[in-house]
């Protein structure tokens, strides 16, 4: 079964809409000046906002004599240089198709969802398993608050019992897809240079009945044929998500009574807290069916850009990136970037793109004095603009066969997408913290993990932002002292932990945790659901 059918014309790019804002020509800011950027938001009702906001937006580009595209703290380059770090080259900028022909004829209709069972071609797999007993799915969801918007997903029933805790994993970017981790970090597989996959002894699904899903829409597998479908902030993300959890366990009611987990890293900082707290609301409000929620982790993730912004320095100067006198010149960036953050506050508003744009000053001054450093883990060097080569990933989903296998017609993947990267500025420096105290005094764990060589999502920062916030038991958790946390007798990590707050130091690891230490992260996910990360536990046996 092939849940789209053909793919509909695409929009040429010269029509693409990539900007949350206004049609552009594949650009996030067409105009030779950041003012012209702004020009549909200057209305009567918000000008005295914008223009001190302007103003802000301007102050750290002051000694430059034109504002021009190429600078490196506009979002469209940094979207464009994020992908070219993972050495990714996606066809298309989104998955946003021009019109709807056949979209809507489609098998998939308005809050469904079309699942099939499927095994990749070039698995090798010694055993031989069948189809039906491997357990491994791929689906599409009309989403149901939206003009024509398709989620793809992949359900990997658990290696060990169905009565295994349900695990859903996010991307961030913002815009990146999920199959990044399903093949090079947590997934059932790794991906190997001839393109076969090989099973992945450290996969999350040991230990659970593992999601993943392609989102914000026009992400992935996922597409729609109307350009209002594209995401601009958590509620959007949030709402979607929920709605597919409620069709998903529907569909599959056998897993709906399960111990329900919200997992993920890097811009999932902002996803995950949202979720956690849309699933929390819809139960409360008996909505539809209860989700089992028990606890939800977030890895090297954005979550509270004030208190986060502000270690960079810290971090860089502890691990020896920038000097003194560095951390002094940057340091002094910090107000403004500080005072456009207050003024974003929780609410996504356009001071959300000035803060935005002021305080990533203050990352790309570390970065160029950084050098060719990997600000994803600091002990390695990039090569040229390649940190990471996750080629692999888009070649295997390219294949006409892999396609055949998952049903997903001839819709393209898009690995990450620039698109939905600049259509979720107004997101960026939300503080997403602010939801989660309710989650804590409800029961509902949370684990902040980091590795300890990440600059760009530091474990520092989160640190801090964990031991700031303000719970019931805030003083018994910053009381608390740290804990070995031990994998095969040798320290993986370090961890603090009161009631249902646990914070983890990983060693030896970099942005993505579950690459770098994929034996110490699949014993994290056990510990944690069990309930402590001190039991001494073996990671995997046969």
């Amino acid at each position: 079964m092939t849940f789209p059918p053909r793919k509909a014309k695409e929009v040429p790019c010269e029509e693409k809409e990539t900007s949350p804002f206004r049609r552009t020509s594949n650009k996030a800011f067409p105009s030779s000046s950041l003012l012209e950027s702004f020009h549909v938001l200057l209305t009567m009702e918000n000008l005295m906002l914008i223009l001190p906001l302007i103003l802000l937006l301007l102050a750290p580009f002051a000694s430059m004599t034109t504002l021009t595209l190429d600078n490196p703290s506009f979002p469209s380059n940094q979207a464009k240089k994020m992908i070219r770090d993972f050495n990714l080259f996606p066809e298309h900028e989104i998955n946003i198709f021009e019109d709807d022909d056949g979209l809507r004829s489609s098998s998939v209709q308005q809050n469904t969802i079309v699942d099939k069972l499927f095994k990749f071609p070039n698995f090798v797999d010694p055993n031989g398993v069948s189809v039906a007993d491997l357990g491994h799915h791929a689906g599409y969801y009309q989403i149901k608050n939206s003009h024509a918007a398709r989620m793809f997903y992949f359900f990997f029933e658990s290696r060990g019992k169905k009565t295994d805790p349900v695990v859903i994993w996010l991307t961030g970017g913002p815009g990146c897809s999920s199959e990044l981790a399903l093949f090079y970090e947590n997934g059932p597989f790794k991906i190997e240079k001839n393109s076969s996959l090989v099973w992945n002894e450290y996969g999350w699904d040991q230990a659970s009945n593992l999601l993943y899903v392609d989102q914000p829409t026009g992400t992935g597998f996922s597409y729609s044929s109307d350009k209002r479908d594209i995401r601009h902030n958590e509620q959007g993300v949030s709402d979607d998500l929920y709605d597919f959890l409620q069709a998903f366990f529907k569909e599959h009611p056998e897993f709906a009574k399960n111990d329900f987990y919200i997992t993920g890293e890097s811009y999932a900082g902002h996803y995950i807290p949202a979720f956690a707290a849309r699933v929390h609301k819809g139960n409360k409000a008996k909505e539809g069916i209860h989700i089992n929620l028990k606890g939800f982790a977030i890895g090297n993730g954005l979550t509270d850009p004030l208190v986060q912004y502000h270690a960079y320095t810290d971090y860089a100067l502890d691990m020896g990136i920038i000097e003194e006198s560095d951390y002094k010149h940057i340091n002094s960036k910090l107000p403004m970037c500080e005072t456009a953050i207050k003024l974003c506050g929780t609410d996504g508003t356009v001071a959300c793109m000035a803060a935005y744009m002021a305080c990533n000053t203050i990352f790309s001054s570390i970065k160029s004095i950084a050098g060719n450093i990997n600000h994803y883990d600091i002990r390695k060097e990039c090569e040229g603009s390649l940190c990471y080569d996750f080629s692999n990933m888009e070649s295997f989903l390219a294949k006409k066969s892999v396609k055949e296998a998952l049903g997903v017609g001839d819709i393209d993947f898009v690995s990450c997408s620039p698109v939905v990267y600049q259509a979720m500025l107004v997101d960026w420096m939300r503080n997403l913290e602010a939801g989660i105290p309710h989650l804590l005094e409800d029961g509902i764990k949370l684990m902040v993990y980091a590795g300890e060589y990440d600059l760009i999502c530091n474990w520092l920062g989160n640190s801090r932002w964990v031991h700031a916030m303000e719970w019931s038991g805030q003083k018994q958790f910053g009381a608390s002292s740290e804990v070995s946390f031990e994998v095969d007798g040798s320290e993986a990590g370090l961890f603090k932990s009161h009631g249902p707050l646990t914070f983890l130091k990983v060693h030896d690891a970099g942005h993505m945790v579950p690459m770098d230490q994929p034996k110490a992260a699949l014993s994290m996910l056990k510990r944690w659901m069990r309930g402590s990360l001190s039991e001494e536990s073996d990671v995997y046996s046969e």
